[in-house]
């Protein structure tokens, strides 16, 4: 395998990583997080991020994150607005496009514990305004047609403290594709689930980006769950591998 993972896709290119280089203070000196590495996904595929701990996975995804940014390299994003640079951009407009363009599911679903599984959506359309009456009607019926395609829709009303873990982490996912992103990341969001409830999950993020032709970067430990993806990326000490 080469440094650069390329999904053979006719479809637009959502994410392309180029060369990115991440360090961290180490005592006197520095380690390499993320070593010189490249990768593309386009739109509807997905990509697997795999690795021993400490391999340089969470780094790489906080980079396309816009949670940390690079020593070095490109982070291209292809948004609703154009192509923006993520290395580039300022802590502000990184929560900005975190909000509108990047969708997250953590390894814990990081749920509001006071919120109906409905209200867990519609907060993310809330963010950083003060909603009017028809984007409050516009998010609540796009939050249960969300809930519906993640087979929870006679569960909006509820309180995610009644549902069961694998049910929080599908509103996990329903919430990351409430502002229509065209990329969407995955923290190991499997691995606090039993394997059931971990097949239903990614089954319903393999099925979501397909359908939503979001690109999808998956980090995960499970070799299983990297065999379902479309790609995988293998780093260790912050490198690409074959």
């Amino acid at each position: 395998m080469s440094d650069t993972a390329l999904l053979d896709a006719p479809a637009t290119t959502a994410l392309k990583v180029e060369n990115v280089v991440l360090t961290f203070p180490d005592g006197e000196g520095r380690v390499t997080a993320v070593d010189n590495v490249s990768l593309s996904i386009d739109r509807g595929r997905s990509l697997a991020v795999t690795g021993p701990s400490g391999s340089g996975k969470s780094s790489l995804l906080a980079v396309a994150a816009t949670l940390t940014r690079p020593e070095s390299g490109q982070v291209w994003l292809e948004t609703r607005d154009g192509v923006v640079d993520l290395a580039t951009v300022s802590p502000r407009r990184g929560a900005e496009l975190r909000r509108d363009q990047i969708g997250i599911v953590f390894q814990q679903s990081n749920l509001i514990e006071s919120l109906t599984a409905r209200e867990q959506l519609e907060a993310m359309a809330w963010l950083g305004s003060r909603p009017s009456r028809a984007k409050r009607r516009d998010a609540r019926e796009r939050a249960d047609e969300l809930l519906c395609v993640v087979g929870l829709g006679d569960a909006a009303g509820r309180s995610v403290g009644a549902l069961s873990g694998g049910q929080r982490q599908r509103v996990a996912v329903a919430r990351a594709l409430m502002s229509e992103p065209s990329l969407l990341l995955a923290d190991e969001p499997t691995s606090a689930l039993d394997s059931e409830s971990g097949r239903v999950v990614m089954n319903l993020l393999l099925e979501t980006a397909r359908e939503f032709e979001v690109a999808l970067m998956l980090v995960t430990h499970d070799a299983t769950v990297a065999a379902r993806c479309d790609a995988q990326l293998h780093l260790v000490d912050g490198a690409v591998v074959q």
